[in-house]
């Protein structure tokens, strides 16, 4: 290339070879994908609406309430629906290129009826959040205060992020959902995939090495602590579309360590599991499961 010299020609040249060999290249011609740093910019405007007047630089004043938050809206709106539209386009181009031609003009449309219905589901997704963080400020005696829980814990941001990106994998949106949840884990250290179905009053407490895969089922009233791995006993692609992690009931407790694995496994309601426990079978409701001395595992109704 002009200007550029000779120096680096040789590796340059294996370098656009590999681009034909091994692909990993956006096709040419196009839409472009999402970008990581767009969905991150999104979350932040997100957590705005959510969330408004904490972590703001100046003060949130009532009578600009209004048109703040119609300024915030717009501009997300227009952002995401943009990332969404590339989203929707890399979907058709999965399904077959004729499909990406068929439906190029339609991805746009798409993106505006997803968007629309989107902040249309943002009061409820607020109320959600309320409850969450009204468990973590009840579940936890060393939270003084509710804003305190908004503004320090990264488990009502992870469930926060993770009832955003929900909304967009319930309607089969590709990728974007996953790029929420992984931003989130690089922050929180708590892993939620955007699939999991997880009810009211959900509260992590620490967080840190947490692990819910995609088809858990988490019920009301459930309190996780650090390390907890909700997962699946096999991971082989071909069980990619069943149940393949565990459910959780309502009003459960599950202490550090615990490892919960198997789509067939159910932790009934009301019990406890005490930390570092491996269970791969169901759990009758009420129990109480615990390590005795890392050794022997118990089962006790309470």
């Amino acid at each position: 290339m002009p200007g550029l010299g000779k120096r680096f020609d040789k590796q340059i040249g294996s370098l656009l070879e590999s681009y034909g060999t091994l692909g990993l290249v956006n096709p040419a011609g196009e839409a472009n994908l999402p970008s990581k740093k767009s969905v991150e910019g999104i979350l932040r405007g997100l957590v705005e609406l959510l969330l408004p007047g904490f972590g703001e630089m100046e003060t949130l004043e009532h009578d600009t309430l209004a048109l703040i938050t119609a300024e915030r809206v717009n501009r997300t709106g227009r952002r995401l629906e943009r990332e969404v539209e590339k989203s929707v386009a890399f979907g058709c181009r999965l399904a077959s290129q004729a499909a990406a031609d068929e439906n190029r003009r339609g991805c746009r449309a798409s993106a505006m009826l997803l968007v629309d219905e989107f902040f249309g589901e943002l009061p409820e997704i607020r109320k959600a959040l309320a409850l969450d963080a009204a468990a973590a400020f009840q579940g936890d005696p060393a939270a003084k205060s509710m804003d305190e829980v908004i503004l320090a814990y990264p488990g009502l941001e992870a469930i926060m992020v993770h009832r955003l990106a929900h909304f967009f994998w319930k309607r089969e949106v590709p990728l974007i959902p996953r790029m929420m949840s992984e931003i989130i884990h690089n922050k929180t250290g708590i892993d939620i995939h955007p699939g999991a179905e997880i009810g009211e009053s959900f509260f992590i407490d620490h967080g840190t090495g947490v692990v819910i895969g995609e088809t858990t089922v988490i019920g009301k009233n459930v309190k996780l602590y650090q390390g907890v791995t909700l997962g699946a006993l096999s991971v082989t692609k071909e069980l990619a579309g069943e149940k393949r992690h565990p459910t959780i009931e309502d009003n459960v407790t599950i202490y550090s360590g615990a490892t919960i694995l198997g789509g067939d496994t159910i932790i009934g309601q009301g019990s406890i599991i005490g930390g570092n426990v491996w269970i791969t079978g169901s759990v009758a409701p009420g129990s109480t499961v615990y390590a005795d001395l890392g050794v022997q595992v118990k089962n006790r109704r309470g």
